[in-house]
């Protein structure tokens, strides 16, 4: 990665020295992620971004890195932000802008910095936004009013951007195309289920280096996600309780082998619990009131919601202290309740988020989705589309293919047997 005009850019990042750290680590990412490093290689030849501004507000991690790197290849101006507060890797903050692409976050902002930070990235103007849980794509359409016109569209990486964007097309509201990349069957099968199932236990033991194995382990929510998270933490020796508000989730749940209670039943028996629901308040006072003292919570959804953290504050009052790193304890009567990494996603609060292999096919869906909106977006209608099949099974082929595995193909007599109703 070559230095560029770094030093006549604007950014924001903890410390500038710590790109060769950075540069290393997102080489290492790179040897994980063959299906993006085929896309970039096609990128720089084509150069599909040239003229396009792009703002990239995602987890600054190695992986994003790359994502990055990707779009600059192909190039696109970019400029990056966080995500989330917690979720910045410093080093490769440093060594993105070290490549000339300008970065906007620190790990462990406040809220107010984080905030400015997404404004700076704004005002790039992008023409085209990729999020991660809508923060951009909302601002944008409550302050920014005046630059939607030159937006062709957005991409969106999480469930909880997903649900939002779906909300402000309903609402009619929504001024230009998002692609939900979320929901392609390459990203969330994937992503959420072996990804999320993964780190979420590594930022959990990385925190707390406790033993899960005949624990008790309560999982809110059983969607793509959750049942990652449920089904890994069962394969370390915990039992495993599941909560959901949806009746299709719950009976998939107990079909599973898991047992299903609502977290009214689940609370009291629980050593740790883990939300992955993207909504709010998941655990709340009732809850707190009847836990055991010691239980641990942690989230792996994507805002620190799910644990009503401003009414544990106000039971503990100032019975609270900081025991390790991302391990707070909240004291109140004869109780102690432990909160993981301020009830942010813990995989990356407490450590690297998704592994690279799983973040290629992500990332993947990513640069094609962007991809797809500089060739179509000014032909779409402002709504949320799903991720274009032929770009799905494209991602799956070049997984296969970089994994040496191939498939078989349907014979001619196969195919028109499967295209007739005559049998």
């Amino acid at each position: 990665m070559a230095a560029t005009m770094a030093s006549s850019r604007n950014f924001d990042i903890k410390d500038p020295s710590l790109a060769p750290d950075g540069l290393r680590r997102i080489d290492w990412a790179a040897r994980e992620m063959p299906v993006l490093a085929q896309i970039r290689e096609r990128f720089s030849r084509e150069r599909p971004f040239d003229g396009m501004r792009l703002l990239c507000c995602a987890h600054i991690t190695t992986e994003t890195a790359n994502l990055a790197l990707t779009f600059q290849a192909g190039g696109a101006d970019a400029v990056l932000c966080a995500s989330n507060p917690l979720s910045t890797q410093d080093d490769v903050a440093a060594a993105l802008v070290e490549a000339g692409i300008p970065v906007f976050a620190i790990k462990g902002e406040d809220d107010e910095t984080y905030h400015r930070h997404i404004h700076s990235a704004i005002a790039h103007r992008p023409s085209i936004v990729i999020d991660d849980g809508a923060d951009v794509v909302t601002l944008l359409h409550k302050e920014y009013a005046d630059t939607l016109g030159e937006i062709l569209g957005a991409t969106e990486e999480t469930t909880t951007g997903v649900v939002r964007e779906r909300a402000m097309e309903k609402a009619g509201v929504l001024k230009f195309p998002v692609i939900a990349v979320n929901d392609a069957d390459t990203k969330h099968f994937f992503d959420n289920r072996y990804g999320t199932g993964q780190s979420t236990i590594d930022g959990i033991l990385r925190a707390t280096n406790i033993l899960l194995a005949g624990r008790t382990v309560v999982v809110a929510g059983y969607g793509w996600c959750g049942k990652g998270i449920a089904t890994r933490i069962r394969g370390m020796g915990a039992q495993v309780i599941v909560t959901e508000v949806q009746p299709v989730r719950a009976l998939e749940a107990a079909m599973d082998g898991f047992m299903v209670k609502t977290m009214e039943e689940a609370a009291p028996v629980a050593d740790v619990v883990v939300t992955a629901t993207g909504n709010v308040n998941v655990i709340d006072r009732r809850h707190f009131e009847v836990m055991k003292s010691g239980a641990i919570l942690a989230n792996s959804g994507h805002f620190n919601s799910e644990i009503n953290l401003k009414a544990l504050s106000e039971m503990a009052g100032e019975g609270r202290r900081t025991l390790r790193p991302f391990v707070e304890e909240f004291l109140f009567g004869d109780k102690s309740l432990i909160v993981l990494g301020e009830g942010r996603l813990i995989n990356l609060a407490a450590a690297e988020g998704h592994p690279a292999s799983v973040m290629d096919m992500s990332f993947a869906n990513q640069a094609l989705a962007a991809e797809h909106l500089v060739r179509e977006g000014k032909n779409l209608e402002p709504k949320v589309y799903s991720v274009p099949q032929e770009i799905d099974s494209e991602i799956a082929a070049m997984k296969l293919k970089s994994m040496n595995i191939t498939i078989d193909e349907l014979s001619d007599e196969q195919a028109l047997y499967m295209d007739s109703w005559e049998g």
